[in-house]
């Protein structure tokens, strides 16, 4: 009797030896119209700094720490890096300020932590992982949040900080387009598309994810993203965790990131399907454009993008960093064609 009843536990998972998990980290740092003429030294660069974000978050999950502490490791690494936009590298607003905004989100417990418009905060994935951890709150914003991050001991650090050549061109070039009333000719990388983000599978079998970005260059009213809008540009559950980057107003009317999260949670769909379901199809049927990371459970890996590439890496069980740009890199995800963009006639 004592033998049936074990048996029966065993089968209904309740009891019986736990198997391990092998950690997985998935990392972003943005899509959109990525040439290949882009700068052999940018490319290096860009590419060195992912290695770095994917060998500091796989040490937390190798050391056996949780899934938010690689997100919160990785993130960290390409916020502190000028080439993305996020962190140091943030763009300026119309205004000439930057206005971060940034999410954390634990799977198995769904708590969830997010702020936006803070100007003076160096890590804001660092800033939203306290206001889940220790706050009441889900989202705060402005100088409320930079209030908190005082009170957390978060480091705080002048604008100046923030003002790097590149992205001060970039913002001089759209003043002029804007007082000359022309469209930006960098609607597309520039504008839309400057994120990082980490998806992250501990030993235990829990996910975590987190976005962070420095916003739209030259935007106006105190605009924010999909970033960090939870179940828009981040999300995470029991069975998917979803970091999201690209034309944020989309990702928000679609709330993407928690579309792709049940389509995989709820309908048993397989996680690169739904993800290049919502990215590839349901977006650009809208109008809008960018990309995706993705991670399930069992490991599985999707990194869907309908642009000319997307800055993204992973690396699992072999411990080795792997990093692609461009749209003809192999990824484990092996994302297909965007759809033909939706006829303008109708």
């Amino acid at each position: 009797m004592l033998r049936c009843l074990l048996v029966a536990l065993i089968v209904l998972g309740v009891a019986g030896v736990s198997h391990a998990v092998s950690p997985v980290l998935v990392i972003h740092g943005g899509a959109g119209v990525i040439k290949r003429d882009i700068d052999p030294a940018k490319d290096k660069a860009v590419r060195a700094a992912m290695t770095k974000a994917l060998q500091d978050g796989y040490a937390q999950l190798k050391a056996g720490k949780p899934a938010i502490d690689a997100v919160a490791a990785a993130i960290t690494v390409l916020e502190d890096d000028a080439h993305f936009n996020a962190g140091r590298g943030s763009v300026f607003t119309h205004d000439g300020k930057t206005e971060m905004d940034a999410a954390v989100m634990e799977g198995e417990s769904l708590r969830a932590g997010s702020v936006a418009g803070v100007q003076h905060v160096k890590n804001p994935i660092l800033l939203a992982r306290a206001v889940m951890e220790h706050s009441p709150h889900v989202m705060l914003i402005g100088e409320g949040a930079e209030a908190f991050a005082r009170e957390q001991g978060i480091t705080l650090v002048d604008t100046a900080y923030f003002r790097t050549e590149e992205r001060w061109r970039q913002w001089q070039k759209a003043l002029k387009e804007d007082s000359e009333k022309k469209p930006h000719d960098d609607h597309g990388p520039a504008k839309h598309f400057g994120t990082v983000g980490a998806v992250a599978l501990d030993s235990a079998g829990h996910l975590a994810a987190g976005t962070s970005t420095g916003g739209m260059n030259d935007k106006r009213w105190g605009r924010v993203g999909d970033s960090p809008i939870i179940g828009a540009g981040t999300y995470a559950n029991a069975r998917c965790a979803v970091s999201g980057t690209g034309w944020g107003e989309f990702y928000v009317r679609t709330v993407a990131a928690h579309e792709i999260c049940m389509k995989v949670s709820m309908l048993g769909e397989p996680v690169q399907r739904a993800a290049a379901e919502v990215i590839n199809q349901q977006i650009p049927a809208m109008g809008g454009s960018g990309g995706a990371i993705a991670l399930d459970t069992d490991g599985n890996i999707a990194m869907p993008f309908n642009t000319d590439g997307m800055y993204r890496g992973w690396i699992g069980a072999d411990g080795v960093p792997h990093v692609a740009i461009y749209d003809d890199e192999p990824d484990p995800s092996n994302h297909q064609p965007a759809p033909a963009a939706p006829s303008s006639t109708k």
